[in-house]
């Protein structure tokens, strides 16, 4: 692959903004980042930002579908297509996340994403499988099919596992049955959160002790916060060792919880995920979601019960809606979509920071965070 030098960026670096500033990329990691004497003449590729940020590319760890095509079609060249939808709004890296199904469905589901990781993808890279569901509690399922929610059982589990494309896991961790679950996906390095769960606070603390480390979206799909009984909602945001998934749309949640999540938990403590459906990139319409019917109105997915169906939002404008409403800045905003969810995979080390040494998944973006550029690896996958 060409070595890449990008010039003239406003490099949104771990520590500090650095405007004017240059980026080396060779091999497909990043060795240099700089202000002054950019080693010009050795790159066969300049691209000259014009003042744009470079920012690392965006990790969405909670995202179903895109342009018609969804992760339960257990089709290849459906998760490309997502991929590449994906990379047009910033997204380097990508969980295909599976919903509540019969068993060989979500196993076709599992066995497409392998396929389509070792092939690549021509866009976002996919690093693996969200399992959400079938192992939820039935009555904070949201829109997944009731019929189809149960409790954690091995000889169906170890068939997910043993693929060895999950990556992450959510479950409600009350009962004991998914507790055994939890605890054989810690043992294999799968990260766990808890999501569509009834968990009490003492629930919550006993699944931290053993290994959950994350919230499936925030409030939706669990009990409300109560001062006297603040369950899965309260702990989350009270204990350190929980990261959040945020859906930062503004429908799912309102700005104003968007500033409490933010300040409760600080831009290491947020994911900002997308939980994008097929109707995303689509007009308003019918879409299908882990094959439950969902109309997509003025943007807004519900399933024939009223309930949100995942949502139609880009992580571009998860960033800027969480950035305008947290008060916090884009700098934290943009590291709740891209080191935090890299720290969260195990990945935190190479991935999500503009850094010598780091993979050089990056995107450019315009003032208003459209899109300008995406690269994955090193290579430019999207450029408006």
């Amino acid at each position: 692959m060409p070595d890449v030098l990008f010039m003239n960026a406003t490099a949104y670096t771990p520590d500090e903004v650095l405007p004017g500033a240059w980026v080396w990329v060779q091999g497909g990691r990043i060795v240099g980042v700089g202000t002054q004497d950019a080693p010009l003449g050795m790159h066969p590729e300049v691209i000259d930002l014009q003042g744009r940020i470079l920012a690392p590319g965006f990790i969405d760890l909670h995202v179903h579908g895109a342009l018609g095509r969804d992760t339960m079609d257990a089709d290849p060249e459906a998760l490309r297509a997502m991929a590449r939808f994906y990379a047009a709004h910033g997204v380097t890296g990508f969980l295909a996340t599976t919903m509540t199904a019969p068993s060989d469905a979500i196993l076709a589901a599992l066995e497409a994403v392998g396929r389509a990781r070792a092939e690549g993808t021509g866009g976002a890279a996919l690093l693996g499988a969200h399992v959400e569901g079938p192992y939820l509690d039935v009555e904070r399922r949201g829109c997944q099919d009731a019929s189809l929610v149960r409790p954690a059982e091995p000889a169906e589990y170890r068939r997910f596992l043993d693929t060895g494309v999950v990556r992450l896991l959510t479950l409600a961790p009350e009962y004991p049955e998914n507790r055994e679950l939890l605890c054989e996906a810690v043992s294999r390095g799968i990260a766990v959160a808890a999501g569509h769960t009834r968990a009490s606070y003492d629930d919550m603390v006993r699944a931290v002790e053993m290994g959950v480390s994350q919230v499936t979206h925030l409030f939706n799909g669990m009990e409300p916060l109560h001062h006297r009984t603040p369950g899965a909602v309260g702990a989350a945001l009270a204990l350190d060792a929980i990261r959040c998934q945020v859906i930062a749309d503004n429908v799912h949640l309102h700005p104003a919880t968007l500033k409490l999540a933010a300040r409760a938990k600080g831009p290491d403590g947020v994911i900002l995920v997308t939980d994008a459906m097929a109707g995303t990139g689509m007009p308003d319409g019918e879409y299908t979601l882990g094959g439950v019917v969902v109309t997509v109105r003025d943007g807004i997915a519900r399933d024939p019960d009223g309930a949100l169906a995942g949502s139609t939002l880009t992580m571009e404008r998860a960033v800027a809606n969480m950035a305008a409403a947290s008060g916090m800045g884009l700098a934290a905003a943009l590291t709740m979509a891209t080191h935090t969810p890299a720290r969260a995979l195990g990945i935190g080390e190479r991935k999500g920071r503009v850094a010598p040494g780091y993979d050089a998944d990056l995107v450019a973006l315009e003032e208003d965070l459209t899109v300008a550029l995406t690269m994955v690896a090193g290579e430019v996958v999207f450029r408006r």
